[in-house]
């Protein structure tokens, strides 16, 4: 198991800022159950459905943007189960671009690649390796979008969500997998040790032109979604 207790380059969690949330929030004097469920919301709800600078950004510089999408809150959730003695390992895959429409709109859904990285913290409780994947939306987000999402494939989709039933939707981690973007899997790319691994060999932001093009337009995204969380 010491191999996914290990920092890295993206998993920093021994930067100052990680160790200081960490000592502020007592999560390494909880039980095993309470830590993974005290990170897991943390970073599912204090760290707002988002998009970063890129995919393979340390944890650390998620944590001070206070967003994240599927690939950068991973990092992030990683990190801090690392950093309280947590194991866990990343599970990659690509997703149909179609579930993020509504949350990318215009150029820059028109620019995302058809086939999308995404990838989701597996944690190893009760001898069993278990998914997060819920991490990814935020309560606040998720109320105002869950009666936006379209019917497609049996599903429903949309606004970075792809699930099966809308009215089933549970992100709370009761020691049990959780998903929020799974439906729309094109294919499985495996599993790896660290974020740092897989972001070598698959990235969105890979392309350079891409990524200074997403660059200019991601804030605006994000101000968007904003918009939506404050809906009333």
């Amino acid at each position: 198991m010491k191999t996914y207790l290990k920092s890295t380059e993206l998993l920093d969690f021994n930067n100052l800022t990680i160790q200081e949330l960490i000592n502020k929030r007592n999560w390494c004097q909880l039980a095993e159950e309470e830590k993974i469920a005290a990170v897991y919301n943390f970073v599912r709800n204090e760290i707002k459905f988002g998009y970063n600078s890129g995919d393979d950004i340390p944890a650390s510089e998620v944590l001070r943007d206070g967003y994240g999408q599927c690939n950068t809150k991973s990092i992030l959730l990683m990190a801090l189960l690392r950093g309280v003695g947590i194991p866990c390992r990343i599970h990659g895959f690509f997703i149909d671009k179609k579930m993020q429409k509504g949350a990318l709109t215009g150029v820059t859904y028109l620019f995302a690649p058809e086939k999308i990285v995404h990838a989701w913290t597996e944690v190893y409780y009760n001898n069993q390796w278990v998914a997060l994947e819920g991490v990814i939306i935020d309560d606040q987000y998720l109320k105002q979008v869950r009666n936006k999402l379209n019917r497609f494939n049996n599903g429903y989709i949309g606004y970075g969500i792809s699930v099966e039933d809308k009215e089933k939707i549970s992100l709370c981690w009761k020691g049990k997998s959780t998903y929020i973007q799974s439906f729309s899997i094109i294919e499985d790319l495996g599993l790896f040790n660290s974020p740092d691994d897989f972001f070598i060999k698959y990235n969105n932001t890979n392309n350079r032109v891409k990524r200074i093009l997403f660059n200019i337009l991601r804030k605006r995204i994000n101000k968007k979604l904003d918009l939506i969380r404050e809906d009333r």
